[in-house]
């Protein structure tokens, strides 16, 4: 599905997804249309689905990560993904396979923020339970191509 020009591309807007077409056409040694050609149809076929900044978020105040598996009852494991999916320090939600349902990273400023996000979880009706891991060492977080 992807020839070794759309992974090259991958690689390069992964890195800089601010980058011109024409700096990416001069990077890869190709015309600006192709490149331009190649973009559209990675967008068109849903494997580019946007652009965005990567944040710092330690420099944002939210000093923690916590990992939180969920153990969800009565078949409801969507709409309470959805549910936690919605709130603001909530980075990613999983459906797993294994002893939870889901698992929730998510980034707090502090314990009591984290302390609350977990007693909120865990006052709606179809969480059953909850498992929290506090990360105490980062060493890679990277959610993309390269």
């Amino acid at each position: 599905m992807l020839d070794p020009l759309d992974r090259k591309i991958l690689e390069e807007l992964t890195k800089d997804g601010r980058q011109s077409m024409r700096e990416l056409a001069n990077k890869l040694k190709v015309s600006v249309g192709t490149v331009t050609k190649h973009v559209k149809k990675l967008e068109k076929t849903g494997i580019i689905t946007g652009y965005a900044a990567v944040v710092n978020h330690e420099k944002l105040g939210y000093d923690l990560t916590a990992i939180i598996e969920l153990s969800i009852s009565k078949g409801r494991l969507l709409e309470v993904e959805r549910l936690v999916s919605a709130k603001k320090n909530v980075c990613a939600v999983y459906d797993v396979t294994g002893t939870s349902d889901a698992i929730v990273i998510a980034k707090f400023k502090n314990r009591k923020e984290l302390s609350d996000f977990v007693k909120n979880l865990l006052s709606h009706e179809y969480v059953e339970s909850t498992i929290t891991h506090v990360v105490l060492n980062t060493v890679k977080e990277k959610f993309s191509w390269v």
